[in-house]
């Protein structure tokens, strides 16, 4: 019999602990495994091994490639094989440090350790009242204490966005700051998540419910992303904006630094004119953006490639089929607290081609000023 593992992530750390000591206390015969990875500078990760009557076992894990999450990652299967092999955890409950995102994670126990371990789910501790600060911080994680590498160049904002937004079950502490703003930010950014208290019975059962490494990946990637819906509550509001029409790549680029900071957060697919192939990824929190290409619209692939691209990808794309373009989108999905949905919409509308930059065709679209090159060719 495998056994069992749920992952719980989160940059808020105080609240990552009280998700795992409650499941410790839940589950009986459960076992929390913790590198931290604080102790990098040292040139160790240093590995925690605890139930809920306290701390259990301890060790060291020495950095591979001055990277402490390639250390995590190194240790971390190993570690849950020989629980495993003990035979006596019920759960194997795996609190990720706090900038460690828990994609990477889920992915290498999913790949490596599948024959005698079960990931049952991955949960992102949270307190509402935190949400929004740490969106909102542009600064690095290096400059927080929290990178995990030397070149580790994330900032908090966008690396608390993905914790948040990967994981299908939110941990929710009790927290007398939090308001309706908060909660209603929460909802927006995650509105697939189930959002569980920390303290209830639900915890344990989330914790069971079951994950599939492959839809959580699927529902991340850029091409068929499960992003939110139009909303406007308790004066959080998100914006979808959807358009056909290639932008105009300098008008763009001198739009970003406004877009990008006029919401709390953003993301989503969109294409340019003078790169007609080729799927980009719009990734914005705290100030910072990120444009990088997603590989190719399947609207630029022979038929004989699309056998090669997955099933979920290629019902995205049949889903949003247009008969002129095929994949080819703007899709960007702006939410935050005092949004102004009208002025963003009227900025991203005057970046498309005009009526007549379109009807001069693609020729003409492929001479226009790459003003992306400098951001999607690092070497240009």
């Amino acid at each position: 019999m495998r056994l069992p593992v749920v992952i719980v992530a989160g940059l808020h750390s105080a609240a990552r602990t009280q998700v795992v000591d409650q499941l410790l206390r839940a589950v009986p015969g459960s076992v929390a495994l913790h590198h931290d990875l604080a102790t990098a500078a040292g040139g160790t990760v240093r590995r925690l091994v605890r139930n809920a009557s306290g701390h259990l076992t301890s060790g060291a894990a020495p950095l591979v490639n001055d990277c402490a999450c390639c250390a995590l990652r190194e240790d971390l299967v190993p570690e849950l094989r020989r629980l495993a092999a003990d035979g006596t955890p019920r759960l194997a409950v795996v609190e990720l440090w706090d900038s460690v995102e828990p994609k990477a994670m889920a992915e290498v126990i999913a790949a490596h350790g599948a024959d005698v371990l079960d990931l049952r789910n991955v949960l992102t501790a949270v307190d509402p009242a935190l949400v929004l600060p740490y969106l909102a911080n542009g600064d690095d994680l290096t400059e927080a204490g929290l990178a995990a590498a030397a070149t580790d160049q994330r900032t908090v904002g966008d690396t608390w966005a993905r914790q948040l937004e990967y994981a299908p079950v939110l941990a929710l502490v009790d927290s007398e700051e939090a308001d309706d703003e908060d909660r209603a930010l929460l909802a927006q950014l995650h509105p697939t998540a189930r959002q569980v208290t920390a303290g209830s019975g639900d915890l344990a059962e989330a914790a069971f419910a079951g994950f599939d490494v492959g839809s959580a990946a699927a529902a991340q990637h850029p091409a068929c992303a499960l992003l939110p819906q139009e909303a406007d509550e308790a004066g959080v509001a998100t914006l979808v904006w959807h358009h056909r029409r290639p932008f105009h790549p300098e008008r763009l680029y001198r739009a970003l630094e406004e877009l990008c900071c006029g919401a709390a957060r953003s993301r989503g697919r969109f294409w340019l004119a003078d790169r007609p192939d080729t799927l980009l990824a719009w990734e914005a929190a705290g100030g910072a953006l990120c444009v990088e290409s997603a590989g190719p619209w399947l609207a630029s692939l022979p038929d004989a490639a699309w056998e090669m691209v997955p099933p979920v990808r290629r019902a995205a794309a049949a889903l949003d089929w247009d008969p002129e373009h095929g994949d080819r989108c703007q899709h960007l999905v702006f939410t935050s607290p005092g949004l102004d949905r009208e002025a963003l919409a009227q900025l991203l509308d005057s970046c498309l081609l005009t009526d007549a930059e379109y009807a001069a065709g693609r020729e003409s679209w492929m001479r226009l000023p790459a003003a992306f090159d400098s951001l999607l060719d690092p070497a240009f």
